[in-house]
């Protein structure tokens, strides 16, 4: 019987290290603790991932690779698959999550906004926030050996859609 620990324990983990990246270590320098908190997410995906295929047979393609990712591995994270795939068959995949785990507690506060018509720090939280995910998925894709890119866009809370760039 494996270990299991409270998916509440690991969300509240998880916040409080985006948010000791982003208002503790690196509070002047936002860019940096994002990169930060995608290196840990890349770390998490890499290693959580090879356990994860241990006993599977090797992959074919890209596209199976891809589907994994968005059925079992996501299955294993957070408890459901993505809710929608989406490609153009040139190297980029949408993976769409209609109510990423991670998202729901979070609201944003219109009034938050700046008058210059820029972001609050409650969405900017929420977007060093989604840097973690990222990490993990580009993490996970790099040690099945796809190099990418990744980036999220959560414009419409709890929605958010995870956008792969496969390097060539």
């Amino acid at each position: 019987m494996g270990r299991e620990v409270a998916e509440s324990c690991i969300d509240g983990v998880i916040i409080e290290m985006v948010s000791a990246y982003g208002r503790r270590f690196y509070a002047t320098k936002p860019e940096l603790a994002a990169h930060r908190i995608e290196a840990i997410g890349y770390q998490v995906g890499h290693q959580l991932i090879e356990r994860y295929t241990m006993e599977r047979p090797r992959f074919n393609d890209h596209l199976e690779v891809i589907k994994f990712i968005c059925k079992d591995f996501w299955q294993e994270l957070f408890k459901k698959q993505i809710d929608n795939l989406k490609t153009n068959h040139k190297g980029t995949f949408v993976l769409q999550d209609n109510n990423f785990r991670w998202l729901t507690r979070i609201s944003i506060d219109p009034s938050s906004d700046n008058n210059d018509g820029s972001q609050g720090s409650s969405s900017e939280a929420t977007n060093l926030l989604l840097y973690f995910p990222c990490g993990i998925i580009r993490g996970a894709l790099s040690n099945l050996g796809i190099p990418c890119a990744v980036s999220a866009d959560s414009s419409n809370l709890p929605f958010c859609s995870f956008m792969v760039r496969i390097k060539a």
